[in-house]
């Protein structure tokens, strides 16, 4: 049980790096978006790669936040019932959830976006708007993301793991974070 302790400790520290690089994309994209806004009243000028940048960089801030957002406990959970379980209930429908929920969706959602993926970066694809940007690059964001969302999937199942078999008593901050 150590060694997976270990691992979902290396799987939290790189999707906290990776939300600290989302929190900068958040101000970079709210920027730019500024900028274009003023740009296109101010000047009467506008451009499809700075509009689609916008969008790829919210993509970004989705896809690859998602795994962070899962290490927080911020993702939308209906809590009628949760919150009044007891804590090992709450451990069981974490790890349960995970298990047949989480991973299967990821995995399928990666399986089918792959061929996707793999065709856009054989032909490069670029935007077929005037202007636009390559769309093999944010095309390959998704499985990034769906990787990162797994793996932090895989940590948090090894944490509820541990904390039902005695091995990991949870921070009781993190348990908190259920709103």
């Amino acid at each position: 049980m150590k060694a997976l302790l270990r691992l979902s400790e290396l799987i939290d520290a790189l999707n906290e790096r990776v939300g600290v690089l989302v929190t900068w994309l958040v101000l970079l994209v709210t920027l730019l978006s500024a900028a274009n806004a003023v740009v296109r009243y101010a000047f009467r000028y506008s451009s499809n790669a700075y509009l689609e940048a916008q969008w790829y960089l919210f993509a970004l801030i989705f896809l690859w936040g998602a795994g962070w957002t899962l290490k927080h406990n911020g993702h939308v959970r209906v809590d009628v019932l949760y919150g009044r379980l007891s804590k090992r209930a709450q451990l069981w429908i974490d790890l349960l959830g995970t298990l047949f929920f989480l991973l299967p969706m990821v995995g399928l959602v990666l399986w089918l976006s792959w061929p996707i993926v793999m065709e856009s970066l054989r032909i490069r694809e670029m935007s077929p708007d005037a202007g636009g940007l390559p769309r093999w690059p944010i095309k390959l964001a998704v499985p990034i993301g769906l990787v990162l969302l797994a793996l932090q999937g895989l940590s948090e199942l090894i944490k509820r793991l541990a904390a039902l078999t005695g091995h990991l008593e949870l921070a009781a901050e993190a348990q908190e974070e259920v709103v």
